[in-house]
């Protein structure tokens, strides 16, 4: 599992879970997503989705401004945990999450320091939940116009941070960030 967008001014986390049941020809070109170009990132992101098994949960930034970014970060973790616990039943299903330790409910959890420069399934996680989060924040261009959410993606780019001086902020800017100062 991976996590996107947790230092991002605007817009959701949004986490993911991978678990490859074979081995493709393609799996050598996943990487950190960090690492790759967009066009690459969903191409990649396409393969994954259809020949893997995925999970994608989603922390509106309402939660994020009510919680804080650790504690969010830390839920989102443990709903993919019971997500997949669920769905899986008494199977013994081992978690491999990229990062320090977080107190999440859960068995067969470990936590692997830039696991998604470590871990295949970890950084295909880390692909799929940025590709999402991506065409997400790209689709609310057109509702916030002029923060140009379908470039920076929400990240406090001097771009953003001119628009939300000249703007002011957006119901999606996370309010706990505090963002005022760029007002």
């Amino acid at each position: 599992m991976d996590e996107v967008g947790r230092g991002c001014f605007a817009g959701p986390i949004v986490a993911a879970a991978v678990a490859f049941e074979k081995d493709y020809v393609w799996i050598k070109n996943i990487k950190d997503s960090k690492l790759l170009t967009h066009k690459k990132r969903k191409q990649l992101s396409r393969l994954i989705l259809k020949n893997a098994i995925c999970f994608i949960e989603l922390i509106d930034v309402d939660i994020i401004n009510k919680l804080g970014i650790g504690e969010a970060n830390r839920l989102i973790f443990e709903k993919l945990v019971i997500k997949i616990s669920k769905k899986y039943g008494n199977k013994n299903v081992y978690f491999q999450i990229d990062g320090s330790k977080k107190k999440i409910k859960g068995k067969n959890i470990d936590f692997i320091v830039r696991g998604d420069q470590r871990v295949t399934s970890i950084s295909a996680a880390s692909i799929i939940a940025k590709a999402y989060r991506d065409e997400l924040m790209e689709s609310l261009e057109n509702r916030y116009p002029g923060y140009n959410f379908s470039k920076n993606k929400g990240y406090g780019t001097k771009f953003h941070q001119k628009a939300i001086k000249k703007l002011g902020l957006c119901e999606i800017h996370r309010k706990s960030f505090n963002l005022n100062k760029f007002l």
